[in-house]
């Protein structure tokens, strides 16, 4: 076990890249982009270089999963964006009217074609967004709101979506759902093992405790009191708090820690939504 901030995280699978080029194929299709980024990592969940993908598009920056977030942390990041000049709004998915905001958002944006169309003797269309961000950034959870059905499945896990299909709303608006993507290295260590933490990675490319390491560090050094709610820790040695983990799971044989339990609980209980209030992407 070390706590060097050190890691060869990396996952970018073929459907990945064949969904970028899709993209860029599609998008003369497309009316506005819903750029979703995960409240709890609002720095490191934005794609890398998506303004070379998706260009001068009208977008909306959902900040999605508010309700897990450290919401003084994610305001700030969200001030940060709308200075960039962006449009952001920040929603509870789980919160059966908050995507309502989404819907009025997208009107008022796109209203100049609907203006143009009725200038021109033609009825109003629906109008085309793309919704796109990293793999559990809560695509799939939207567009079910949306939908108001089960439209797509929606798991807190990466991978599950692997086409991209339109699909129709009563909003006047037909989305394009696309398959998470991440860019092909994750050359920031920190964004990499945040995004690693939140879900975003497939776990089986994973080393868990070097991601648990993480997590423990973090939550230690900005939710000290969220480690003591949850696990009993109170000390920001690595040992000592895996040592406290297992003696609160279980997690010994032969009177040794098996670490791989441990890691796996602390994976779990952050990805799984156990852990709430905490934003690991910190305002500088």
């Amino acid at each position: 076990m070390n706590n060097e901030n050190k890691t060869n995280i990396n996952w970018y699978p073929g459907h990945m890249a064949k969904t970028k080029r899709k993209i860029e194929d599609e998008l003369k299709n497309i009316d506005i982009v819903y750029e979703l980024i995960d409240a709890r990592i609002p720095k490191s969940s934005k794609i890398k270089d998506i303004d070379k993908l998706i260009k001068t598009k009208k977008r909306i920056l959902i900040m999605t999963k508010t309700d897990l977030c450290d919401l003084s942390i994610a305001k700030k990041w969200a001030t940060y964006y709308e200075q960039k000049g962006y449009v952001v709004l920040m929603v509870d998915l789980k919160n059966n009217d908050d995507y309502k905001k989404i819907v009025r958002e997208t009107h008022k944006i796109t209203e100049e074609i609907q203006t143009s169309r009725k200038n021109k003797g033609l009825k109003e269309r629906e109008i085309r967004a793309l919704v796109m961000g990293i793999p559990n950034t809560g695509k799939s959870t939207l567009i079910n709101k949306i939908t108001g059905k089960k439209s797509v499945s929606a798991e807190n896990r990466p991978g599950v979506t692997k086409e991209m299909q339109y699909l129709k709303t009563k909003e006047g608006i037909v989305l394009l759902d696309t398959p998470g993507i991440l860019w092909p290295k994750l050359d920031d260590e920190i964004g990499a093992l945040n995004i690693a933490a939140t879900g975003g990675i497939k776990k089986e490319v994973l080393n868990l405790d070097e991601i648990c390491v993480h997590i423990l560090n973090t939550l230690y050094k900005y939710y000290p009191e969220k480690l003591k709610e949850y696990y009993g820790i109170t000390s920001n040695e690595v040992m000592e708090m895996y040592e406290t983990i297992a003696k609160k799971i279980g997690a010994f044989k032969n009177n040794e820690i098996i670490f791989e339990k441990v890691s796996e609980k602390v994976y779990n209980d952050l990805v799984g939504e156990k852990i709430k209030g905490v934003t690991l992407d910190r305002w500088q």
